[in-house]
């Protein structure tokens, strides 16, 4: 049988194209005011966005269990796969990457697990382009290298209403916090050496989506592209955001994927959020 490929619930694939690569996903767990839910399973969008409008909330995230991805390898690997290349959230933003080596460690050169240094699509480009691999069947080494590729030719930017959420959970430093709500300005936020960095700040959103649609031809180049925007809880934004693309881009732009991000991102930075991901498509793409 093919390689199979795996990835974790923070790519945000839209259902179609998660069924169309036959992509296994392994759930990251949202802790809401002490309730635990599974992401995508048993926690929605909705859910984190209703309690981070509360007064008082508490609301963090874990990873999966080695266990988890041992079960996963296991029940994948025993119904004929050949290998598994498991491509996963940033080691900079979690410990999901390192939860799914340990796992892989029990099956030897089996299970290959990809860093995608990104997060949303920044994964799901990756593990759209290992699944597209393996149905060619290509072996192991090629098809997580056609995962690496790709997450190499993939740049992520968003916007959102505050860095307070980021803050508090720990993906950015109180410096660039303060950096970015200086004088009330917008920050637009930039996945860089896997970590979340401020790129821009704005005056206002529309101001905001704007930069984005810049940031996201600049990151472009002259290839043909594939665009991925997510959203939370602001379908207005990335609605626009994907008008004002379509017309920069033109007939460069193959293909566009839109989804709301999960309640994981949505703990980490709030209602709002409005993102481009960017995927350079090789020149040998036609």
């Amino acid at each position: 049988m093919p390689i199979a490929v795996v990835t974790d619930s923070t790519a945000y694939l839209p259902a179609g194209l998660l069924a169309s690569n036959q992509l296994t996903v392994v759930p990251l767990t949202v802790i809401l005011n002490g309730v635990e839910g599974r992401e995508g399973v048993e926690t929605f969008p909705a859910d984190a966005t209703q309690a981070l409008s509360g007064r008082r909330v508490s609301v963090s995230t874990s990873r999966p269990a080695p266990a988890q991805f041992v079960r996963t390898y296991r029940r994948i690997l025993d119904g004929g796969a050949d290998g598994i290349v498991s491509v996963h959230l940033s080691a900079g933003l979690s410990g999901t990457v390192e939860s799914a080596r340990l796992a892989a460690v029990e099956f030897g050169d089996r299970v290959a697990v990809v860093d995608s240094r990104s997060c949303g699509m920044g994964i799901g480009f990756p593990a759209v382009a290992a699944a597209e691999a393996a149905a060619t069947g290509a072996d192991l080494a090629a098809v997580h290298a056609a995962a690496q590729q790709a997450a190499a030719r993939t740049t992520i930017y968003f916007y959102v209403d505050t860095l307070e959420f980021l803050r508090r959970g720990g993906r950015i430093n109180a410096a660039s916090a303060l950096l970015g709500t200086a004088l009330s300005v917008k920050p637009i936020m930039h996945m860089r050496d896997g970590v979340i960095v401020l790129r821009d700040r704005v005056r206002t959103a529309s101001r905001g989506i704007a930069r984005l649609v810049d940031l996201a031809v600049e990151a472009a180049g002259d290839a043909d592209v594939d665009l991925a925007l997510h959203h939370l809880a602001a379908p207005q934004r990335v609605e626009a955001l994907q008008v004002a693309l379509a017309a920069r881009f033109g007939d460069r732009l193959r293909s566009t994927y839109v989804s709301e991000a999960g309640a994981v991102v949505a703990a980490h930075a709030g209602p709002g959020l409005a993102g481009v991901v960017v995927h350079r498509r090789p020149p040998t793409d036609g």
